[in-house]
């Protein structure tokens, strides 16, 4: 149905003005529309970050440059629509909802930086390299590159990887403090899935214990049948492990002089992209 005159005028009323260049474009940007409020409550949500999660008012103060007064009044509204929350000793820090997605987005982040080395384990193998990263109490798959064996271990991303039997999910669970070790197990659950998986927790927490010492985590027939893996952690400086890399392999191709090359060249690897993602202040 055609706009009638009425309609035509009120849409051109409710359009913005623009200043009009020489070819009659508009000369600004949308710029002039942003509200410098909302500006300054996203700087300060996003002061938060891995190395600082809980902060006081005088640290965002010095970090976003606000005057405290109008600093108190942003975090108290932040905080009263559920996008703060405030600490008993009176520090803030993200709540859940807005941590996860802090969570995904750091975690790609370190794929995009891990995947070359990646790249280069399955070249010097001929072997499937994966990555993985801890969201919240679950471990999961981030990124692969496979080989093109036609027998090969698959590591699909997005898969939850399990923390009792998984190379990648026993060498990241092993770095947890108790309490999240003790959360990330009962998430899963101990449950065999074949006849060489470590059910025992006492068991299970010996070689978590084994783990931090040597940096890796073997599944030699633990998650699959056939299946080896060694996985060996990202660790950073000052920060949690939340990230691992591994090579996977079928028994088959496997033997002892080459599990030790796979393990040295896993755990140069590791500490590699360690050292790249702390150059560049992201994990």
């Amino acid at each position: 149905m055609p706009l009638s005159k009425s309609d035509i005028a009120s849409q051109r009323r409710r359009r913005p003005k623009h200043k009009a260049g020489a070819e009659g474009e508009p000369r600004e940007s949308g710029e002039q529309y942003h509200l410098r409020a909302i500006a300054r409550a996203l700087d300060v949500l996003e002061c938060f970050t891995v190395e600082a999660p809980n902060l006081n008012l005088k640290e965002i103060a010095e970090i976003v440059h606000l005057p405290e007064s109008s600093l108190f009044r942003i975090l108290l509204t932040l905080e009263s629509h559920g996008y703060l929350s405030q600490n008993p000793d009176g520090s803030y820090c993200l709540p859940p909802k807005l941590l996860l997605g802090k969570v995904y987005d750091r975690a790609e982040r370190l794929r995009a930086l891990v995947r070359p080395f990646l790249q280069k384990l399955t070249s010097q193998f001929n072997e499937t390299a994966s990555v993985a990263y801890l969201y919240g109490d679950r471990v999961q798959a981030l990124d692969s590159v496979e080989t093109f064996h036609e027998i090969r271990m698959t590591n699909k991303a997005g898969r939850v990887l399990p923390p009792h039997c998984s190379s990648l999910g026993k060498v990241i669970t092993a770095f947890q403090e108790p309490a999240l070790v003790n959360r990330i197990l009962e998430t899963y659950g101990l449950y065999p899935r074949t006849e060489k998986t470590v059910v025992d927790r006492q068991s299970l927490l010996a070689e978590f214990a084994e783990i931090r010492k040597c940096g890796y985590a073997a599944d030699r027939e633990e998650t699959v049948v056939g299946g080896v893996c060694i996985g060996a952690a990202i660790t950073l400086d000052g920060a949690h492990v939340v990230s691992a890399l591994s090579v996977s392999t079928p028994l088959v191709r496997m033997t002892a002089s080459r599990e030790q090359e796979i393990t040295q060249a896993v755990l140069e690897t590791a500490r590699a992209a360690a050292a790249v993602l702390q150059s560049a202040g992201r994990h």
